[in-house]
């Protein structure tokens, strides 16, 4: 568990005494004394060592401090401080992070291939959990060839993009990429998108808390169909959206043909038997649902001719 310390030493005067201790052999010169020359001597090797227990925080940064392997604290103070040199001081940025997932193909819930990825914007919280629960990213030198091991904003990165991959994959094959139903009570990718965010941050959320990492916002940056599906999909929407129009303007058409017919019977202004009202409908049917302007046919004998 993460603990937070205050450090009382200031980094100003242990920085005055490493110097002081650095300049020390230049008492020799004033005193040949062999003693005096070993204790400048002495001095100035301790000041490299002192040195090293001086550090500087910035805003928004924390130093993780552990002794001999023991977890000691974590300090987020901003300042110049010094500290036990034997402390190994590891840090961390707590500053917000944004980070663009790759185009990852995978299949909706239909088992329809589709491409999607997400921004999410993420900061760590827990500073003893980033330290000590993500993996360190192994260097590898080019001169001297040894392996050091690094706690660089890359390790977090890497780990980060894994994760919210991973959650993408997931929150794909939970639903499907569109409605072709027109159920409003179905959550689809492309039209759910307040839903689909939250429920993408909490997958997300869930997969990095054991890190420490607390998730700012994740949306969905791109989504669509995959290339080899794309055009089939494309025409499968347009007949939907044919289908669609043509169901609006029969209903629009039959409540006009029943209102046309009530108002006629109503008002008396002609009697119509079955069969004549048959063939008002069906010319009426005919003009509204049209796709073309109706080109009218003037009688020039009786009603009935």
């Amino acid at each position: 568990m993460e603990k937070i310390i205050k450090l009382s030493q200031n980094g100003y005067p242990h920085l005055f005494l490493a110097l002081l201790m650095l300049l020390s052999p230049l008492l020799a010169f004033l005193c040949v004394l062999p003693i005096l020359i070993a204790i400048t001597c002495l001095l100035c090797l301790l000041s490299f060592f002192w040195f090293s227990g001086l550090m500087i925080i910035n805003p928004n940064q924390s130093r993780v401090l552990t002794l001999f392997g023991k977890y000691k604290g974590t300090v987020k103070e901003n300042g110049f401080f010094w500290v036990n040199p034997f402390y190994v001081k590891r840090k961390i940025s707590l500053r917000v992070h944004n980070l663009e997932s790759d185009f990852i193909k995978v299949n909706d819930l239909l088992g329809n291939p589709i491409v999607i990825s997400a921004i999410v914007v993420w900061r760590i919280v827990d500073t003893y959990k980033a330290a000590f629960v993500i993996e360190s990213s192994e260097e590898t030198s080019l001169k001297t060839g040894q392996k050091t091991h690094t706690y660089a904003n890359s390790s977090f990165e890497s780990f980060v993009k894994i994760q919210v991959e991973a959650a993408l994959r997931s929150l794909a094959h939970s639903y499907p990429y569109d409605d072709f139903d027109e159920n409003k009570d179905t959550i689809c990718l492309r039209s759910g998108v307040d839903e689909i965010n939250k429920a993408l941050e909490k997958e997300i959320s869930e997969r990095l808390v054991i890190a420490g990492i607390e998730i700012q916002e994740a949306r969905i940056s791109n989504l669509s169909y995959a290339p080899e599906i794309a055009s089939s999909m494309l025409q499968r929407q347009q007949a939907q959206a044919v289908i669609a129009a043509r169901t609006k303007i029969v209903e629009g058409a039959v409540s006009m043909v029943e209102m046309a017919l009530e108002k006629l019977s109503k008002e008396n202004i002609i009697q119509l038997d079955e069969e004549r009202k048959a063939a008002m409908v069906s010319n009426l049917l005919i003009v509204l649902c049209s796709d073309h302007s109706a080109k009218p046919v003037i009688n020039t004998g009786t009603l009935y001719q």
